[in-house]
């Protein structure tokens, strides 16, 4: 009997997957009507891991990142957290934006601007709308996105927002490595839905897991 999220098999971890495949899609054809021009998507990996091992994931608990962080509302409850290492966040701006591709070699005194915190939320935003709608189409479950909050610090700083309500948090998260490709430019991010403890058996009954 499956009892959280770490007990999940492969088959379920396939259909997660399948999950994060379909969102990456949904996200790519909203990315194409947004920005006009086409943005492929890809989901390279796909895992479930301990809360206490995401800031390794990310590169250590001191590493600069932005993170783009939204709660999850209706009927499954927790947080979604999407981080990119400063530099990737210049490229994938540049990206979007159609500036050119090259980011800051020295990104530790970089600031993004009004326009670009905008449209790291804005990415943010599309990502967990299409995933959340993803899932929620699988499950038949109302899952909704709150508006996004944008953080610039290490990596450790950030993860301790949902740290700090650890015992409403789930011990586990569900770990999308989410690819942005245009033409030979390339960036990856790390996408995290953290589920609150409470909604597990939520999330796995309406999956088909005995919980």
């Amino acid at each position: 009997m499956v009892r959280n999220i770490d007990d999940l098999n492969s088959i379920h971890i396939d259909v997660l997957r399948e999950i994060g495949n379909i969102g990456a899609g949904n996200a790519a054809t909203a990315l194409a009507k947004l920005l006009n021009r086409k943005i492929d998507m890809d989901v390279p990996r796909v895992k479930v891991m301990d809360f206490r091992d995401v800031s390794e994931t990310l590169g250590g608990a001191e590493l600069p990142v932005v993170g783009i962080m939204l709660k999850v509302e209706g009927d499954l409850t927790g947080n979604i957290l999407f981080v990119l290492k400063q530099q990737a966040a210049v490229l994938l701006v540049n990206m979007l934006m159609g500036k050119p591709a090259e980011g800051a070699d020295d990104i530790s005194c970089y600031m993004f601007d009004e326009m670009e915190i905008s449209a790291l939320k804005e990415i943010g935003n599309i990502l967990a709308g299409s995933y959340l709608s993803s899932l929620s189409s699988l499950t038949n479950l109302n899952i909704q996105p709150s508006v996004p909050d944008l953080a610039i610090d290490m990596a450790g700083a950030i993860l301790s927002v949902p740290a700090i309500e650890f015992g409403k948090v789930g011990d586990s998260v569900l770990y999308i490595e989410t690819e942005f490709t245009e033409g030979d430019k390339r960036v990856v991010g790390d996408f995290f839905l953290i589920p609150d403890v409470d909604t597990y058996s939520v999330l796995m009954n309406a999956l088909g897991v005995s919980f």
